[in-house]
């Protein structure tokens, strides 16, 4: 298996590995170790450069296949196993993304801890991203004291804290499904997690940022009724 580098530390930009695998009919390859997220849970992959064989090869797409992380590169080229390879996160990316990411957790503890609304979808790009809740019915003022709640959030500084347990631990922690639906599979040993202290505790597999001062003023810019029960809030952040 190819060991995650993102899991234990998300700011981890270039690292070293060796190629694990090609991809027998796409230019992709799986390492033996990678800083790459391949995407899931509402946040995207991310994208940089391959070093190999001195040639910098661009990374267009990260995706989980099975117990492989392929590696999409945006052109052919002739690679063989056991070939050194220089990694390279596009960083501003990322770190753009950890942000997005840091501040809808921010967002649905508040929602759940003030209000007792369920998430049932989210989806994010650099600097902003949505969230669905519960909600029977959501207003202007609503949606302001909402943002400032996440503001005081931020404000605090809390540490974000990421740990993997066992499943059958992580199951003990109270509402750690924040979700509608668990969408943790039942096959897996190992559960990870993110806590922003003192406000939430999720299961999660994305990269955050490392306390909630890093993600800077969250905006909550529009919100949409989808349904009786389902209300939908956008968010930005700044550049």
């Amino acid at each position: 298996m190819t060991q995650l580098l993102y899991q234990g530390d998300a700011y981890t930009r270039a690292f070293q590995s060796t190629i694990a695998a090609v991809h027998p009919t796409r230019p992709a390859v799986s390492l033996g170790q990678t800083a790459f997220y391949p995407g899931g849970g509402g946040q995207p992959c991310d994208h940089g450069v391959l070093g190999i064989d001195g040639r910098p090869l661009p990374v267009t797409k990260v995706k989980k296949a099975g117990r492989e992380i392929w590696h999409h590169l945006g052109e052919k080229f002739d690679i063989r196993v056991g070939t050194p390879v220089a990694g390279r996160i596009d960083w501003d990316r990322r770190y753009q993304l950890m942000r997005t990411h840091t501040a809808l957790h921010i967002l649905c503890g508040v929602v759940w801890r003030d209000y007792q609304a369920q998430v049932t979808g989210g989806n994010m790009e650099p600097l902003e991203g949505r969230m669905d809740f519960e909600f029977r019915s959501l207003t202007k003022e609503l949606v302001g004291e909402i943002e400032e709640r996440c503001n005081a959030e931020v404000g605090a500084a809390r540490e974000v804290r990421v740990r993997i347990l066992p499943r059958e631990d992580a199951f003990l922690i109270p509402d750690l499904i924040r979700t509608k639906i668990n969408l943790l599979p039942q096959g897996i040993h190992e559960v990870r997690t993110v806590e922003i202290v003192g406000l939430d505790l999720q299961a999660d597999g994305g990269t955050h940022v490392a306390s909630t001062r890093e993600v800077g003023p969250i905006r909550v810019v529009d919100y949409k009724s989808k349904g009786a029960l389902n209300k939908r809030l956008y968010i930005q952040l700044n550049g």
